[in-house]
């Protein structure tokens, strides 16, 4: 049955296919913990994924395309947090809950996105990404201030410029707190909940 045989080939080249590119975003991952994006090569990603130059480039045409596909795994991971945060109904849990996911992938993958924010200026399609990424969180904390109260609107005490400002505090501080330790983080964490919920007018 050569047809048949033929579709088994073609499955067990893309299951292998998929095994591959998962193997050289997974190195990529650990390389960028340990050696950092300016240090790692593209000899590095191959010889970790196991897999000659030559077979890397079948995948991704450069360093930064593996980046790029790293940082879009990674941000698939960012956008469903995000959804779970807008569906909390009670806003002190939501906070809550949003800021421990927020620790938690700071933990995980924190040199990604890290890597993500340091490229966003120069590598469009990262770029494009990470702003994607911010706009679904400004709208996920804009849904929790509105269930607290906040109104809707273009005002800058509103909760849509309200949530805007709140992304980027939250970015920013767990940028430079992932850069030092676990215990920063927390910080970092118990910092951002404080503020958002004084935003929300949840504190009092």
């Amino acid at each position: 049955m050569p047809g048949r045989d033929s579709a088994r080939s073609r499955r067990t080249t893309e299951r292998k296919g998929d095994v591959r590119e998962r193997a050289i975003l997974d190195t990529c991952e650990a390389l960028l913990t340990h050696k950092g994006y300016d240090a790692m090569t593209v000899g590095d990603i191959a010889q970790g994924a196991g897999i000659t130059r030559g077979a890397l480039y079948f995948y991704f045409g450069s360093k930064q395309e593996v980046v790029t596909a790293l940082v879009a795994r990674t941000v698939e991971h960012l956008w469903e947090r995000s959804r779970v945060t807008a569906q909390t109904d009670e806003p002190r849990q939501a906070v809550s809950a949003a800021m421990q996911r927020t620790v938690e992938l700071w933990n995980e993958h924190g040199p990604v996105m890290r890597t993500a924010i340091d490229l966003s200026l120069t590598v469009p399609e990262i770029g494009e990404l990470w702003q994607h990424t911010a706009d679904l969180f400004i709208a996920a904390i804009t849904a929790v201030l509105q269930r607290a109260g906040i109104q809707a609107g273009a005002a800058p005490d509103q909760a849509p410029a309200m949530a805007r400002a709140l992304c980027w505090m939250i970015e920013r501080t767990f940028y430079h707190a992932s850069q030092e330790s676990r215990e920063k983080l927390q910080e970092a964490s118990a910092t951002c909940e404080h503020i958002w919920l004084t935003s929300a007018g949840l504190n009092t």
